[in-house]
């Protein structure tokens, strides 16, 4: 199946061919064809990485009316990253098609400029929740024409505490036709949400759950005492050569020592954790992705909506407190068919914890020693 037999307009296929991408992924093949026809209420169980932004991007291309100056679908995301992301994408999918304008906000960037950007003509508008909210206050946005809202990563913006904007940014598009809802977890803040804003019939699909697991990712785990784990660590990413990965860590004080203590060891590595500042935060990810930095140490939070591309390998310095940010981390390799390696430093008395993992995700990871 092809983009063009999904329906997608011959000039936004050309931009997106220029872009690498050929073929539907999973998720873009259940979901465009009926975003395109109908349009109306729509959930998507899916991770991060399967490829939602095409999936929800696409068919909103193709509904908005270009000649209409005004915003007349919103796209919620959790992060400023991901809010930039999806502008992008937007922009390089219509480098052929119509002018559609695409406009994000988000915190920690001067509101004053981006008031002044949403008197241009903006079609489509990507926002973080709380940034909107600033923006509605000071009538600085028109949301009377926004006949569709687009959730992505939802379950991530309850967890960073956006419930009551959520709510308010709902009540306030009473005009609006569709609420299309991604997210990989369904809390129950999120099947809240459902109820009260979505119609009961909304469409269903669900693609790579959490127990399923990129084929492409080799799962491999390290058992060493808490002393040992820097001398393991500098062993593997030396073994790796000029290869790049991500490595996570529970706690922004275990981020901060673990990039400290690679300094030390003479690699380029920095860490991203709730106590960086957003332009401290935007130097890092700068540096990362234009490879000026080899490793990023980062908490879980810190890297939601962080899309890097060709790395090597994810390292699990601790495990993650929570089942399913396994997979969102794992997911971070392994990106656009290639290849990747999840390693997991382990303490005896975590070994049960590989059991359990191993059991719940269907993997079977492999011992390696250093």
């Amino acid at each position: 199946m092809t983009f063009k037999d999904l329906g997608i307009h011959s000039a936004i296929v050309k931009a997106l061919s220029e872009n690498g991408i050929e073929e539907p992924t999973a998720i873009q093949s259940k979901s465009i064809p009926f975003l395109m026809q109908k349009g109306t209420d729509f959930i998507g169980q899916a991770q991060t990485g399967t490829g939602k932004t095409a999936a929800f991007g696409l068919p909103l291309l193709h509904a908005v009316n270009p000649k209409n100056p005004q915003p007349q679908a919103l796209i919620l995301s959790p992060t400023r990253e991901l809010g930039q992301q999806i502008q992008k994408q937007l922009f390089r999918f219509t480098k052929y098609y119509h002018k559609v304008f695409c406009e994000a906000v988000y915190g920690g960037f001067p509101i004053d400029i981006q008031v002044n950007n949403l008197k241009r003509p903006t079609q489509i508008l990507v926002a973080t929740p709380g940034r909107l909210i600033d923006l509605v206050n000071r009538n600085a946005v028109d949301l009377s024409q926004i006949k569709t809202v687009v959730m992505d990563e939802a379950d991530e913006m309850l967890s960073m505490g956006f419930k009551e904007d959520l709510n308010k940014i709902l009540r306030l598009t009473p005009n609006k036709k569709a609420t299309w809802l991604f997210s990989a977890t369904f809390p129950t803040g999120i099947k809240e949400i459902i109820k009260k804003y979505m119609d009961k019939d909304a469409f269903r699909i669900e693609v790579n759950p959490l127990n399923v697991i990129n084929k492409n990712i080799k799962f491999e785990y390290l058992v060493v005492e808490p002393k040992q784990k820097m001398e393991t660590l500098n062993w593997f990413i030396r073994q790796q050569g000029d290869d790049r990965g991500v490595i996570f860590t529970r706690t922004k004080a275990d981020a901060q020592q673990v990039a400290k203590q690679l300094h030390g060891k003479q690699f380029k590595a920095e860490s991203i954790h709730g106590d960086l500042s957003q332009k401290e935060r935007d130097k890092v990810m700068r540096s990362f992705k234009s490879k000026k930095l080899q490793i990023l140490v980062a908490t879980d939070l810190a890297a939601r909506g962080i899309d890097i591309a060709d790395l090597a390998y994810v390292i699990h310095y601790q495990l993650p407190d929570k089942m399913e940010y396994f997979t969102h981390r794992s997911g971070r390799t392994a990106r656009a068919g290639k290849k990747g390696v999840s390693l997991c430093l382990l303490g005896k008395r975590e070994l049960s914890r590989l059991d359990e993992i191993e059991d719940e995700f269907g993997i079977t990871m492999e011992q390696i020693f250093d």
